[in-house]
C-alpha cells in the first residue's frame, strides 16, 4: 500500500535525514530541528506532526552534530590511571562510579569511561568528546594539568597529588593508616609485615599521593613505639586479590608476621586466602587489616578490620565539583573526607610464641 504522505521517502539502505522528515511533514528543516531542540519555537501541532513522521520513516537526529554545533556533549570523563581491564578487578572503581553516576543520573549527564591511549593518560585527553573530566590517580604531573588546561576543559582531580589552582577531592589516607596501625600496635603487635598497592610512580619505588600519604601515616605510628620502616617488611603488588594472596605467602615463608596490614580491602582478602591456604588462623595467629571498606568487607570471614573510605561521597563529590565548573559556577578548593576505623573479627592481640 502506498505511503498516504507526500514528498519524498529515503532510499532504501539509506538512513532517513531531517530532510526526509521536513518533506514527509510538509514542514521547513529548521521547524524539524526546533521540534528535536526547542519544541516551545513551534506550535504543538506542528511539532507532533514532526515527531510521528519522525517515528514512521525511522528517523532519529544526528547526535554528534548537535554536540559539535552546541559544544557540549552532556557527558562526564573519567579519566583512568590503568587500563579498564585492571580498572575493572578492582571494586573500589565500581563504588566510586556509583557515587558519579548518582550525580550524573540527576543532573542529565552520561559517564566516559576513559583509560590511558598507548599507555598515556596525555595522549587519551584529545580523543573523548567530553564537557570535563574526572581525573583518577594522576601520577605526578607529566603535563596532563596543562593540557586539560591549555585545552580549557574542566576537571577535578581524586586520589592524586593537589595542583596548585586545580579543584580536587581526596580522602584523610595518612589519618587512616596511622589509625589501623595504632591498632594494630595497642594489640601487642610488631611483626608487623605491610601488603601495599603498587606505587606506580613517575619513578621504580618512588610513591605520591595517597599510598604516599598512607606511608606517611604508618610511620607516624610506627615512631609512637619507637619502630621505624627498617623493622617492618613492606611488598608492593597491584590491587588483585591473587596478588595479595601470593604476597601472603611470601611474607609467611620469610618473616613469619603477627599481623598482616594490607593498603586495600582486595589485597586483605586475598592474604586471607592464603592464610586459611597454609592452615593459619585468622586472627588467632595472624591479624589482617585493609583499608576501603567495601560492601564484603562486613561479611568476609572472618569480618574483616579495615579503614572506612567514603568511597561513594568521594564519587558524587567529584562529580558535583566537575558540572558546577562546567556551568561557570564558582570553583572549589581542595576537598578532604574523613576516614574511620572499623574493628571487625580479623584482628587480635598475637599469641604468645615459645
Amino acid at each position: 500500500m502506498a505511503s498516504k504522505r507526500s514528498g519524498a521517502e529515503p532510499g532504501r539502505g539509506r538512513k532517513p535525514t531531517s530532510g526526509d522528515v521536513a518533506a514527509a511533514a510538509g514542514v521547513s528543516r529548521s521547524a524539524v530541528s526546533f521540534a528535536f531542540n526547542n519544541p516551545q519555537r513551534i506550535s504543538a501541532a506542528t511539532r507532533d506532526r514532526i515527531m510521528a513522521v519522525a517515528q514512521e520513516i525511522g528517523y532519529t537526529p544526528n547526535t554528534l552534530a548537535r554536540m559539535l554545533q552546541s559544544g557540549a556533549t552532556q557527558s562526564l570523563g573519567v579519566l583512568l590511571p590503568q587500563r579498564l581491564a585492571r580498572i575493572l578487578e578492582n571494586p573500589y572503581y565500581a563504588r566510586f562510579l556509583m557515587g558519579a553516576g548518582q550525580v550524573c543520573d540527576q543532573e542529565g549527564y552520561t559517564l566516559l569511561l576513559t583509560p590511558p591511549l598507548q599507555d598515556s593518560v596525555l595522549k587519551a585527553i584529545p580523543y573523548a568528546a567530553v564537557d570535563g573530566f574526572i581525573v583518577c590517580g594522576l601520577e605526578t604531573d607529566r603535563g596532563e594539568v596543562a593540557e586539560l588546561q591549555r585545552r580549557n576543559i574542566p576537571f577535578v582531580l581524586i586520589d592524586s597529588d593537589g595542583q596548585s589552582g586545580a579543584p580536587s577531592v581526596d580522602v584523610d589516607d595518612q589519618g587512616g593508616a596511622r589509625d589501623v596501625t595504632r591498632h594494630l600496635l595497642e594489640l601487642g603487635h610488631r611483626r608487623i609485615a605491610v601488603v601495599s598497592i603498587g606505587a606506580g610512580g613517575p619513578e621504580p619505588g618512588e610513591h605520591w599521593g595517597p599510598l604516599a600519604r598512607r606511608l606517611d601515616g604508618i610511620a607516624e605510628a610506627l615512631a609512637e613505639v619507637g619502630m621505624t620502616w627498617a623493622d617492618v617488611p613492606m611488598a608492593e603488588v597491584p590491587v588483585t586479590r591473587t596478588d595479595g594472596y601470593q604476597v601472603t605467602r611470601a611474607l609467611m615463608a620469610q618473616h613469619r608476621p603477627t599481623a598482616i596490614l594490607a593498603l586495600s580491602d582486595v589485597l586483605a582478602y586475598g592474604a586471607v586466602d592464603a592464610l586459611h591456604e597454609l592452615g593459619v588462623d585468622v586472627p588467632g595467629e595472624v591479624s589482617v587489616t585493609g583499608f576501603d571498606d567495601l560492601a564484603e568487607s562486613a561479611w568476609f570471614r572472618p569480618r574483616l578490620t579495615t579503614v572506612r573510605q567514603p568511597i561513594v561521597t568521594k564519587g558524587r563529590t567529584a562529580a558535583d565539583f566537575l558540572i558546577s565548573a562546567i556551568r561557570g559556577e564558582d570553583q572549589h578548593p581542595h576537598q578532604v573526607l574523613g576516614t574511620s576505623l572499623v574493628v571487625r573479627d580479623s584482628t587480635a592481640p598475637p599469641v604468645a610464641r615459645a
